[in-house]
């Protein structure tokens, strides 16, 4: 929920603090180089102190920081914000990935790590549905700050995590033979030429996945009331068919990775997109036709966002697991937080269309690529990967 308030309010950040859209594209970059910063960040001190401790820590970054931008007046605030809020979201997508990666067995994990994405989908269609009731209830220029102070609720999960969430069996084996005085493998072990083989073709794909997704969350509301010039209310019901493919699409990548294997999956998923998205975007279709890819845009788009959970907590050892997946899962935000903001640059010479196709287009071109070198991991078992 607290992701996409942004994408939601830049309409009425445009009009109300005077922001252009290039702008509002660096707003995007910045909350993404923050999650490239807290995934790895996070990942690296989960690896020392805890899966749940620092999920918790993250997710109350996320909401305190969602929460202060609604008493922003400025590009520079904004600016600053989006980064530290970025942060914190990095942090909890990395380290919640591990944490369901681990505690599940190897011929499930596909489907039940790939389905937790789906809670993004929940999330989305919470804050869609709050855009028309604060737009009723609010001026513009006051609607968008409440929407932001929203973002606080979700701070609330803390206490249900503390109560409720068991730490990763696996980490605490990890932790006890550490303990016991076992030499373990530095963060940047990652680097090393036994894993950059893995850690190398995972961020580039990662890079290719995101920046292709964060085009189309950050401009696709503003696409919609702009050149195809709908309402806030007519927008909330295309964004519903994207929500409702959203929280299709990891259960369909899940149950085809743990099939066919990871790999496979990947790059069917990438080609349904890049077509859907070139349709989408490029050609001359009517409402109608639009309304049913918005489904598939959401299925195709959360699916492949969801394949890189397990398939990340698959490439590491244990003890540098989570800054493995953090660093692939951050670097590849805050690589392709450059793509969202092309656009931004873009818009000024092209209608905003061709400028979100082509550069959606080339990212997940650079993702297809990554995805056959990546090596397939399907059914790892973690606890002998040490």
């Amino acid at each position: 929920m607290d992701s996409t308030i942004y994408s939601l309010v830049i309409p009425s950040l445009i009009a109300t603090i005077g922001l252009s859209s290039k702008e509002a594209g660096f707003l995007a970059t910045a909350a993404l180089a923050g999650t490239a910063v807290g995934g790895w960040g996070a990942g690296i001190l989960a690896d020392k102190i805890g899966r749940v401790r620092v999920l918790q820590l993250t997710i109350l970054w996320c909401a305190l920081f969602t929460f202060t931008a609604a008493f922003s007046n400025s590009f520079t605030q904004l600016f600053g914000i989006r980064f530290l809020q970025g942060l914190g979201y990095g942090g909890e997508a990395a380290v919640g990935g591990v944490l369901i990666s681990e505690v599940i067995r190897p011929a499930l994990r596909g489907r039940v790590a790939a389905s937790v994405q789906s809670g993004y989908a929940v999330g989305y269609a919470v804050s869609v549905a709050m855009l028309p009731i604060i737009a009723s209830l609010f001026p513009e220029e006051i609607g968008w700050r409440v929407f932001f102070a929203i973002g606080i609720i979700p701070a609330g999960l803390i206490f249900f995590i503390r109560r409720l969430v068991p730490e990763s069996g696996v980490y605490n084996d990890a932790k006890v033979a550490r303990d016991a005085g076992v030499q373990v493998a530095p963060f940047w072990d990652i680097f090393a030429p036994a894993h950059l083989r893995r850690t190398l073709p995972a961020v580039v794909m990662a890079t290719g996945i995101f920046g292709g997704a964060y085009v189309m969350i950050t401009w696709l509301p503003m696409y919609l009331r702009t050149e195809l010039h709908l309402s806030i209310t007519s927008s909330a019901g295309y964004l519903a068919c994207n929500i409702i493919g959203s929280l299709v699409g990891p259960f369909c990548f899940g149950l085809l990775s743990d099939r066919l294997g990871r790999r496979p999956a990947f790059m069917v998923f990438l080609g349904l997109q890049a077509l859907n998205v070139a349709i989408y975007l490029l050609a001359p279709i009517g409402p109608s036709i639009t309304l049913l890819l918005s489904f598939f845009l959401g299925t195709f788009q959360s699916a492949l966002a969801s394949g890189m959970l397990p398939t990340f907590a698959e490439l590491f050892p244990t003890n540098i697991r989570a800054s493995g997946q953090g660093f692939c899962l951050g670097g590849g935000r805050g690589f392709g937080s450059v793509v969202p903001a092309t656009v931004g640059i873009l818009v000024a010479t092209m209608p905003l269309s061709t400028a979100m196709g082509t550069c959606a287009l080339c990212a997940y071109a650079v993702a297809f690529c990554a995805a056959m070198i990546v090596p397939e991991t399907s059914g790892a078992n973690l606890e002998s990967i040490n």
